[in-house]
């Protein structure tokens, strides 16, 4: 029996060295299928989706964002964008790192003409650097504003562009560029002739302020027309700012027409001004320390009336209020008011308010956390008033800063959409005489409206004021040279007058 019991014993302890090969061997050969079958499956609902996706996931994409992607009021069905453009074959002759400065619309102006400084003088662009430092402090980089892919592709047969330093230009390598503002309001021939060459020398330049460094006028078509190129179709905003400004702006077109008026009554903006009028005694004194606070501000000592009666200040939200009146904007109008945070907001807007009962904000129109990525990123929250504003049936700027401008300049663009450009001097003369009972209702309101006949955002040519280009008409509120197909335009703008600028 034992002798059994052994040999039975030696069989069974052989038999696992017989079967666990086996055994490993069949799966492995299950995984192998299984993997084969997965694969299989995956290519066939790529194809599927491919072939589907016009009409399913096109719809899915635009119910997971919130809303679907439908024109905009008198605007065509946008198509599918193009195929990037093949790339410039050019020698580059060195790379331009720039930093911007200021608010969104002032870095944004400030990109277009550096890219077309870059193309005049064949280098490489760096994705420029975005304003950290400013009185804002938003933190937001490039890519957290614009679409940086669409921005290098869609340039491509332009200017080349990369996101970064090659390795071997970092100062980490020990490579120092050389650091410069150029001089502002420069024509062509001072880049060639006084920054190319320094090229040679130095391979990498940082332009470390850029906020109005080339010339309004004189500056080749070919390239005045690469800035409106770089402006109304390089520069698009993320997929996240686009998404909300649209669903902003279908939540205002739902309700009819709508007034986007840019109520530039920010507490920073009367600090730095220094205009006051309108505010008690205490708000004045908090302004002025504010404005003492920051050392790089070098106007100190500012008297705001006088200011104010050379139309230099922004219209106050009462001032405003009257000016809508006299123009004839009816009391049922939408009107949204696209700024900051209202100076000192719950008494200055109450005449505003229960003049135009229907006022709104981006605030007021969308959840909290739809606004929260957004929160303490004032260029991000900029872009969607900046999307509205361009949407609205008519733009009303209360002062006539960067947005202002360079919304003016995209509703010419976009076929000459109805801008009131306010004359503030005229204005104020108007005001006050109606404010001490000199003129009555109807002849301040006739003499308001007689001011802005011609001030409505229509074709005109830029005025040009020779050696004053900050007095002179700003390139970006009225690219004319963008505005018509043909090199002529005398149809749409009329013979060229004097003193401004002959399209050639």
């Amino acid at each position: 029996m034992e002798v059994r019991s052994e040999g039975a014993q030696a069989r069974y302890d052989k038999l696992p060295t017989q079967v666990i090969p086996k055994t490993r061997l069949q799966v492995w050969f299950i995984r192998v299928c299984s993997s084969i079958l997965i694969w299989t499956c995956l290519v066939q609902l790529v194809a599927w989706g491919e072939l589907w996706k016009p009409r399913l996931l096109a719809g899915l994409s635009n119910r997971l964002i919130g809303f679907p992607k439908v024109p905009l009021h008198g605007e065509r069905v946008p198509s599918p964008p193009p195929p990037p453009p093949p790339p410039r074959n050019y020698t580059s002759n060195g790379f331009l790192k720039v930093s911007c400065n200021g608010g969104l619309n002032q870095m944004r102006a400030a990109i277009c003409d550096m890219v077309t400084v870059v193309r005049l003088l064949n280098l490489t662009l760096v994705v420029p650097e975005l304003d950290k430092k400013s009185f804002w402090a938003d933190p937001s980089d490039f890519e957290d504003i614009f679409d940086a892919k669409h921005f290098i592709e869609s340039l491509r047969d332009e200017v080349r562009i990369v996101r970064r330093l090659p390795k071997k230009f970092s100062r980490k390598y020990g490579h120092q560029p050389l650091e410069m503002p150029p001089v502002s309001w420069s024509n062509e021939a001072y880049y060639l002739q006084q920054i190319l060459p320094l090229f040679s020398k130095y391979k990498v330049i940082h332009f470390n302020r850029t906020d109005a460094r080339l010339a309004n006028n004189g500056i080749p078509l070919d390239l005045q027309k690469l800035r409106c190129r770089v402006n109304f179709q390089a520069l698009k905003f993320t997929p996240e700012i686009e998404a909300l400004g649209y669903k902003l702006i279908q939540m205002l077109q739902a309700k009819g027409p709508f007034l986007s008026l840019h109520l530039r009554y920010e507490m920073d903006m009367l600090a730095f001004s220094g205009c006051t009028h309108g505010c008690t005694e205490e708000e004045a004194e908090e302004l002025k320390r504010m404005r003492y606070a920051f050392p790089w501000w070098r106007e100190k000592e500012i008297v705001s009336e006088e200011k104010r009666l050379q139309g230099l200040c922004p219209l106050t939200p009462e001032e405003a209020t009257l000016v809508l009146q006299a123009l004839g904007i009816d009391n049922d109008t939408q009107i949204y008011i696209a700024s900051g945070e209202t100076y000192a907001s719950q008494r200055r807007l109450a005449t505003l308010k229960d003049a135009f009962p229907r006022i709104v904000k981006k605030e007021m129109l969308l959840d909290p956390g739809e606004l929260q990525q957004f929160q303490n990123h004032s260029s991000q929250m900029a872009a969607l008033d900046f999307m509205v504003s361009v949407a609205s049936n008519i733009f009303v700027p209360t002062y006539d800063g960067n947005m202002a401008r360079v919304v003016e300049g995209h509703r010419r663009y976009l076929g000459f959409k109805k801008t009131i450009q306010l004359d503030r001097k005229r204005l104020v003369e108007l005001l006050d005489l109606h404010h001490n009972g000199t003129i009555s209702w109807d002849k301040f309101s006739s003499g308001v409206k007689l001011a802005h006949e011609k001030r409505m955002g229509q074709p005109t040519l830029r005025k040009v004021i020779a050696d004053k280009p900050k007095e002179e008409d700003y390139f970006y509120s009225n690219p004319q040279e963008c505005l018509c197909e043909r090199t002529g335009c005398e149809d749409l703008f009329g013979p060229a007058p004097g003193n401004s600028t002959t399209i050639q």
